[in-house]
């Protein structure tokens, strides 16, 4: 597949396909920006950055997060690519996912994976790490693979240490995140020597910082998709362990990890990513003109404004909630519809069809407790930390805002429902 090209659209086909969902947005290249980014008000990321910019006296961990589609891999993209970042580190980012099973993760396959995407960076972008660590790092790929049966592959024999090294930490990933008996056997060996196996990422850090003159940073998305019993086993109950590598750290973790007891464990070091805020607390007619601009040039920069109804504009970006991902959900829905009758341009009620679409969603899904819940926070727009509160974030079905103090509102498209 040719990679993406952010191109401006001057038709619905382009249009469409320039509000992918999933798509978080390169960074600028050689001085060029990225014509889909847009800055954000009051610059969120920067608390972000400023922190990694710090003094310290041992490499910092940050624990990221943000409701789903606001922004968060782009936003950890840009950080990366930040030119004080790069004098300062010597930065990866990946996502969990190619590494793990997100569906079944673990402490052992978080740390497995910084170790080997550390290596495998380094040496597949020319890095040459000291021979003696080579042969410690080899010494311990043999042991590892002696205890046991599934991931021991012979092809590997006679590879120079490097390449023989490369070869284990991608299989070991592959095995992990595809195969339950190998990924069950690996953990058993790690559990047994957990000490070993932050050794090995603090051996490959301080090597590479030895040779670059530059902290390793590790940017690690979607973190923030596994359940939340599942983070609070990693980022709590482990919180120690996953505090250990020699290296800069920054994860992602579930939002609804932020509304929990076990919250405790990450609080001096986590970063919540806001949603764009579209009207005031407690008053939906109140509009803040910086959020619809915003959201406006997210999709002026992506298709001409000839295609849609400025009325249309207007009413997507309402009942997008300030939430990005939910824009291009919306701009999607739209174009499809105004493609549909044959259209020259997205109408009012091709938006209001789209919106129909996400609360007949809803509808399906909510039950008549979470609407009593619905009904209470769209009338005080308070947080309410519950066991029925947390699922009702991550559904986007309650969206929170910061204004100075932080607050929250139901889903635009659900104001309809709960009224009914």
């Amino acid at each position: 597949m040719s990679e993406f090209e952010y191109i401006m659209a001057n038709d619905f086909d382009r249009a469409w396909l320039n509000f992918e969902l999933d798509l978080p947005l390169k960074p600028s290249e050689h001085g060029v920006p990225n014509p889909f980014y847009v800055t954000r008000p009051e610059n969120p990321i920067s608390e972000l950055t400023d922190g990694l910019l710090a003094p310290f006296f041992r490499p910092p961990k940050f624990f990221f997060s943000g409701h789903r589609g606001c922004g968060k891999s782009t936003e950890l993209l840009h950080l990366m690519a930040n030119l004080e970042i790069q004098k300062k580190y010597w930065p990866i980012n990946f996502s969990i996912r190619d590494e793990a099973d997100i569906i079944d993760l673990d402490f052992r396959d978080v740390l497995l994976a910084i170790g080997g995407r550390l290596f495998r960076s380094y040496h597949e972008q020319g890095g040459k790490l000291p021979e003696q660590l080579l042969r410690e790092l080899n010494s311990w790929r043999g042991k590892v693979e002696q205890e046991t049966k599934t991931i021991v592959d012979g092809r590997v024999n006679g590879y120079e240490a490097s390449a023989a090294i490369n070869t284990f930490f991608a299989n070991a990933g592959v095995r992990m995140k595809l195969e339950p008996a190998s990924r069950s056997e690996l953990r058993q060996v790690f559990e047994k020597d957990i000490t070993g196996l932050i050794g090995v990422i603090n051996n490959i850090s301080t090597a590479i910082y030895s040779r670059e003159k530059r902290i390793p940073l590790v940017l690690i998305d979607d973190m923030d998709k596994p359940d939340l019993e599942e983070a609070s086993a990693i980022f709590h109950d482990r919180r120690e362990i996953m505090m250990q590598p020699n290296c800069a750290i920054v994860y992602t973790v579930s939002s609804a990890l932020f509304y929990s007891k076990e919250f405790d464990a990450i609080r001096d070091q986590s970063i919540f990513l806001p949603n764009i805020k579209l009207h005031r607390r407690a008053n939906i007619e109140d509009h803040c003109p910086e959020g619809y601009e915003t959201l406006r040039k997210f999709v002026q920069a992506r298709m001409d404004l000839g295609l849609i109804d400025q009325d249309a504009l207007e009413e997507a970006i309402t009942y997008s909630g300030g939430v990005f991902r939910e824009m291009a959900r919306l701009m999607r829905s739209g174009i499809g519809r105004a493609r549909r009758r044959k259209a020259t341009r997205v109408e009012r009620t091709d938006i209001e069809w789209a919106v129909t679409e996400i609360r007949n969603e809803y509808r399906r899904i909510l039950d008549r407790e979470d609407m009593e819940i619905l009904k209470k926070i769209h009338q005080d727009n308070r947080l309410e930390y519950d066991n029925r509160f947390k699922p009702l974030l991550q559904l986007l079905a309650v969206l929170e805002y910061r204004n100075g103090e932080n607050w929250c509102d139901i889903h635009p498209a659900l104001r309809r429902l709960v009224n009914e």
